[in-house]
């Protein structure tokens, strides 16, 4: 399988000596632009655009920076329950179309309880993956059922409902998810194409992927894995974990803009898993360093891969070898390692991925 390379846009310029978050603080419509071209002319697949109850609208966002791309695709972060999983459908169908197929969905339930409330939606964690399995049901009946089709469950019931506009991928857009919850992975074995892990250990990766192909297998499906990483690249080795080491001391810091300081309490399960790794021990499998995910509580991609290029292409081959063919990358200084991405570690990837497939199809 063609190995998959996902970034992530960003809306504003960041501010800070390292980033770690990219879709909050309002729109800059000329960076927005910029990034995405970043991402496209680098030999990106697909770019996350994010999701949080402040930030700028994901289906929009990825709506203009397709407009100035040629083949970069998009994977929306989208929360089930404030629309309608009719109009859902139509929506990203009609994307679709516009795009010649360069969308993805990544079907998220919202890591904290109180940003949900924010957008008025009160449902406890567990609930909203409930909800979310019934909302893919409808969409997919939606996709695929040439005439009205009723639905009926304990969250959605639609009666004659139909679209004119079917995708344009067939059968529809891939659909992520990501989680460790029970609620996640029920949801996500039963529904999603692609399981979006954060970076772990090889060894606790290879039992996760067992894990869930067995899970995924009791439905008829067979699903792909993602997983992310935070690649800090030097010219040599030692460069490469010195700035790794002034990262730190930047997320550390008082007073930083990350907002962070020391803080070690967990989101969600998937958080949770990202510190007792941290807690086991600062570096892991020779490249895998931790630190930066124990000082920001492990919120979001904060697993990194520290070394020269070449070294850090070897440690993501190391996954692809064991079942994992989609890598979503991005680094603290957001614009700038796009561009050393796109220039030094994705033709290595690929060129490495490729001749893993041609020694194992031969």
């Amino acid at each position: 399988m063609p190995v998959r390379i996902i970034g992530m846009i960003g809306v504003a310029p960041p501010s800070g000596e390292a980033t770690v978050h990219i879709i909050k603080g309002g729109i800059s419509a000329p960076y927005l632009k910029s990034y995405a071209q970043a991402h496209d002319k680098a030999g990106f697949d697909l770019a996350l655009v994010g999701y949080t109850a402040s930030s700028a609208e994901g289906f929009l966002v990825a709506q203009y920076a397709a407009h100035h791309t040629e083949r970069l695709g998009f994977l929306i972060a989208h929360r089930p329950g404030f629309v309608a999983p009719t109009l859902a459908a139509r929506k990203i169908a009609t994307f679709d179309h516009l795009t010649e197929g360069r969308v993805a969905l990544h079907i998220i339930a919202g890591a904290s309880d109180a940003e949900q409330e924010g957008d008025g939606d009160f449902a406890p964690k567990e609930e909203r993956y409930r909800r979310a399995a019934e909302y893919i049901e409808v969409m997919k009946l939606a996709w695929t059922e040439p005439k009205r089709f009723d639905f009926s469950g304990d969250f959605y019931k639609v009666r004659g409902a139909k679209s004119d506009i079917q995708p344009f991928q067939k059968p529809h857009p891939l659909l992520f998810f990501g989680g460790s919850s029970e609620g996640a992975l029920a949801m996500g074995s039963k529904h999603c194409d692609v399981f979006a892990m954060f970076g772990e250990p090889l060894a606790p990766t290879a039992e996760r992927i067992a894990e869930f192909r067995a899970r995924a297998a009791a439905f008829g499906r067979t699903p792909t894995f993602n997983m992310s990483f935070r690649p800090i690249l030097g010219a040599t080795e030692g460069a490469a974990w010195d700035r790794a080491r002034r990262i730190l001391a930047s997320v550390q810091k008082p007073g930083d803009p990350t907002g962070f300081g020391n803080n070690k309490k967990p989101l969600d399960h998937s958080a949770r898993r990202l510190l007792d790794f941290a807690a086991a021990g600062e570096t892991h499998d020779e490249r895998l360093w931790m630190p930066i995910a124990e000082a920001t509580g492990a919120m979001g991609n904060t697993s990194c891969l520290v070394g020269t290029p070449e070294q850090v292409a070897r440690a993501l081959l190391e996954y692809y070898k064991r079942g994992i063919h989609s890598f979503l990358i991005r680094g603290f200084d957001p614009f700038e390692d796009t561009i050393d991405f796109g220039r030094e570690l994705i033709p290595r990837l690929r060129a490495g991925a490729a001749e893993l497939d041609r020694a194992r199809a031969a």
